[in-house]
């Protein structure tokens, strides 16, 4: 609570949500009468299935991946304004990834943007750059000025028969951000940021405990989120009619204690993308 001139004023809650948007732009895919199209676009109707899951989540600040570029972004803010919900900041970041980029929605105001696009890491014998980059935005907040990373890691589709399921480079994309998150907040123990995004790979694998602790530094937390029945997956890979967990939130010890975690689930989610958006709330 905030104490000014005798009167107590309650702090809104902050509320971010991460969400895979499934190829918002021109890809090769297949339409529901059956024919496989080259460069399509995102059919209408799983547009307003998307539209629907954002609206139901009400988020402050949504973290998007899988953007086609900024006219894209356009699109999906004029239309949501449209249905009535008005997301005034929109920033997209380009990369060495032109098909499918990280941005932010916000009605809340941005006190900062920062487009990080010169990360890498070593990768075999050479250097390779993080392709969809790290995108930072600083929300601010009635208690103060909250920063979201957001990150988008490389698929597990991969033509090297050397690094299976690219497990190499993904992990070295997360050290590099991890070590970009300390370059910004060289006190992890006492600053306030979110990473969201799709990491691709599971709770426990490198690139995510890489992103909790570098040696002896515990950076941050991870958040755990289950939808309205207990279901914690946040990805439906069609192709091997799996379910899993690739999208998370990590938060800063400056904000534990302080932030429970949800995943969305309505009839739209299915229908809007093979993703399920998770969703934290910051008390």
């Amino acid at each position: 609570m905030l104490l000014i001139a005798g009167a107590v004023l309650r702090a809104e809650p902050l509320t971010i949500a991460t969400y895979n948007i499934e190829n918002y732009t021109l890809a090769n895919r297949t339409t529901e009468d059956g024919v496989y199209r080259k460069e399509y676009p995102k059919p209408e109707v799983d547009k307003a299935a998307l539209r629907a899951v954002i609206r139901q989540m009400d988020a402050d600040v949504v973290a998007l991946q899988e953007v086609g570029g900024a006219a894209y972004l356009r699109e999906l803010q004029r239309d949501l304004k449209s249905e009535g919900l008005e997301y005034v900041h929109a920033v997209v970041l380009e990369a060495v990834d032109k098909d499918r980029m990280v941005a932010v929605l916000s009605r809340r105001e941005l006190t900062g943007v920062t487009r990080h696009t010169d990360l890498t890491f070593k990768y075999f014998d050479g250097v390779e750059t993080v392709r969809r980059g790290l995108l930072e935005v600083r929300v601010a907040s009635e208690t103060g000025e909250v920063a979201l990373f957001v990150v988008h890691l490389k698929s597990r589709f991969t033509e090297r028969e050397d690094d299976p399921r690219a497990e190499l480079r993904r992990a070295g994309e997360a050290v590099a951000v991890r070590d970009r998150v300390l370059a910004v907040f060289a006190e992890p123990a006492t600053a306030r940021f979110v990473i969201a995004g799709d990491f691709n790979c599971g709770r426990t694998d490198r690139p995510v405990r890489a992103m909790l602790e570098r040696g002896k530094t515990q950076i941050a937390d991870w958040l755990p989120a289950a939808d309205s029945r207990g279901h914690v997956w946040s990805y439906f890979y069609r192709k091997e009619d799996e379910y899993s967990r690739v999208d998370h939130v990590l938060v800063s010890l400056g904000l534990s204690g302080r932030v429970t975690g949800r995943i969305q689930d309505s009839v739209e989610v299915g229908r809007a993308s093979d993703h399920r958006p998770v969703v934290v709330v910051i008390k």
